[in-house]
């Protein structure tokens, strides 16, 4: 049976959760499980409203739970399908036991994260607690600042989840409701170009060929787990980034919309610069300006790759730069942030080693405001022209009361 097509302008005003919506069914994916949960539910809404208008051939399936939703989507994947999905916060926390089957198993299956706090206390809002919460299960993730790039990087991350000498799942994250729900222009692409960049999908180890019996989710106790958990990690490590990369090059060509694992911005002579994701790097590229017609050299850096986390990448972006601050959009429940753990791992060996700062910010969706970055910038300079940290190596910003520091 043909599916119709929908003309799509050279720019539609798309929020986040519509662009990935739209991507997923210029993808025709085979089979979508889904449970609702905010602020993630207008994706697989939308993509079955699409499937209910004969837009797309395939099975939309309601479960009972993200944790079922995600089982869905490894069976189907194990049988030989495109298959994806979407999630937020608690139902993310769900399916966390899932995920580790989903990436133990080889299955390129592609689930939407749009970011929210994790409870207690509940909270809707978006922070990037969950993300941070799958950055060990084994997932390739990417980082989606607007609903453009919510919309682009959802077809990178088929070409490279099903690339065969990958075969490992991936998240497509956004922030929740300032990417999720916030519109913007979207350039996009003809279905054809679109499903075309894409490609045929092409199963492997199936268990649909009976001609090629294979078995899935076997258990190997201390025989042989150790080997395939290496393989596993050695695949992320070692072939993931590559395949990012000639993903990003093929797109540009194709849209003239560049990618980089790590995104710099007025990084050539910097002297202090923020680290961060999400929507986060925008305010803050605005604020580095700013900071530069005051006499600051601020720049910023946006990781764009999560997972594999690109430890050489960063290091290089951040060469030259004498201060740094890591934005973590998550609690570090005892312990110093992720993002401020990784940096600080991927600066060890180098033989430049800068002052290097944590903040922890945003939780629950508080925002973080231009003053915010602007004192913070100035805390980095200040940091500069002392030649140490002169504040609490790590604390909060925007956090109502005392001042909080844990470090």
């Amino acid at each position: 049976m043909a599916f119709d097509k929908i003309e799509l302008k050279d720019i539609e005003v798309w929020d986040g959760n519509f662009a990935a919506a739209q991507a997923l069914r210029q993808c025709q994916i085979d089979v979508v499980a889904a449970y609702p949960i905010t602020p993630s539910t207008p994706i697989v809404e939308g993509y079955a409203k699409f499937l209910a208008d004969n837009y797309v051939e395939g099975e939309f399936v309601m479960v009972e739970s993200e944790h079922a939703a995600m089982s869905g989507c490894i069976g189907a994947a194990a049988a030989g399908g495109r298959v994806a999905t979407a999630t937020s916060s608690q139902g993310f926390a769900l399916m966390v036991e899932t995920l580790y089957q989903a990436s133990g198993m080889r299955l390129p299956i592609i689930l939407n994260v749009v970011n929210r706090a994790l409870a207690a206390p509940l909270n809707v809002n978006g922070d990037h607690s969950d993300m941070y919460l799958g950055r060990d299960s084994g997932w390739i993730q990417f980082d989606s600042y607007s609903p453009q790039e919510a919309y682009d990087l959802n077809f990178i991350a088929f070409k490279v989840a099903e690339d065969h000498d990958v075969r490992l799942p991936a998240m497509v994250h956004q922030d929740g409701f300032m990417t999720s729900h916030t519109a913007q222009g979207v350039h996009t692409m003809s279905d054809d170009v679109a499903y075309s960049f894409v490609g045929d999908f092409k199963p492997m180890n199936d268990m649909l060929d009976f001609e090629h019996p294979v078995t899935h989710g076997v258990q190997t106790e201390e025989d042989w787990h150790f080997e395939h958990k290496a393989r596993q990690h050695n695949d992320m490590m070692t072939k993931v980034m590559p395949k990012i990369q000639t993903a990003f090059d093929e797109f540009e060509k194709l849209t003239g919309r560049k990618y980089n694992i790590v995104e710099r911005y007025d990084m050539d002579d910097a002297d202090v610069c923020v680290v961060c994701m999400g929507t986060s790097v925008e305010t803050a590229r605005e604020v580095a300006l700013e900071m530069r017609e005051k006499g600051i050299k601020a720049g910023v850096v946006g990781i764009r790759v999560v997972r594999p986390f690109p430890f050489f990448e960063i290091a290089e972006a951040l060469k030259g730069v004498n201060a740094i601050a890591a934005l973590d959009r998550s609690a570090p429940g005892g312990a110093p942030g992720m993002l401020f753990n990784e940096l600080a791992g991927c600066l060890f060996n180098q033989a430049e080693r800068p002052l290097l700062s944590g903040y922890v910010y945003g939780l629950g969706g508080r925002d973080l405001t231009k003053k915010h970055l602007v004192d913070l910038y100035t805390e980095l300079q200040a940091n500069v022209d002392a030649g140490k940290v002169t504040t609490q190596l790590q604390q909060f910003i925007g956090v109502r009361g005392p001042k909080l520091a844990f470090l």
